[in-house]
């Protein structure tokens, strides 16, 4: 007689076939290079190199913009300077957050792989001393049954 029978959750047999993908797939040929292509492009667009050189450009309207007054210098930030110097600024803390995320997740999957790991190793210490208690419960002799009692009503 078994005290216990493990039933894994089916998740793990599912698990154990396929580690995760970091990469998503891209179905045809078309929607490969728009992906690559726009990796490249945010690669490149994504950098504080590229903010430097907007913040330049921008600057070069900067006295165009002081001249034709208030309004225009308002419009040169709101629409030059900021589009262009903080898209690739933003995109650059975007890039940072990313990475510490992948980070977080990775540790979160070994951490998942190792408590899982731990599980199925309690549960064989657990398998083991059910033997060994079964084992012994089968060694003890069968008790007396008590006095005036029979043994058919016992």
């Amino acid at each position: 007689m078994k005290i216990y029978e493990h039933h894994p959750h089916p998740h793990i047999e599912t698990r154990k076939k396929r580690a995760p993908k970091p990469k998503v797939a891209q179905a045809g040929p078309v929607a490969r290079f728009n992906a690559f292509l726009g990796e490249r492009i945010t690669q490149g667009v994504g950098t504080m190199w590229c903010a430097y050189a907007f913040a330049i450009l921008a600057c070069i309207s900067l006295p165009a913009a002081i001249q034709a007054g208030t309004s225009a210098l308002i419009s040169w930030i709101a629409q030059t300077f900021l589009q262009l110097v903080l898209l690739s600024i933003i995109m650059v803390g975007q890039k940072v957050e990313g990475a510490a995320a992948d980070v977080r997740a990775d540790d979160t999957y070994k951490d998942a792989e190792a408590i899982l790991h731990e599980a199925l190793e309690i549960q064989k210490h657990l398998e083991a001393q059910d033997a060994l208690l079964q084992g012994l419960i089968e060694a003890l002799p069968t008790p007396p049954a008590p006095r005036g009692i029979s043994a058919e009503k016992a």
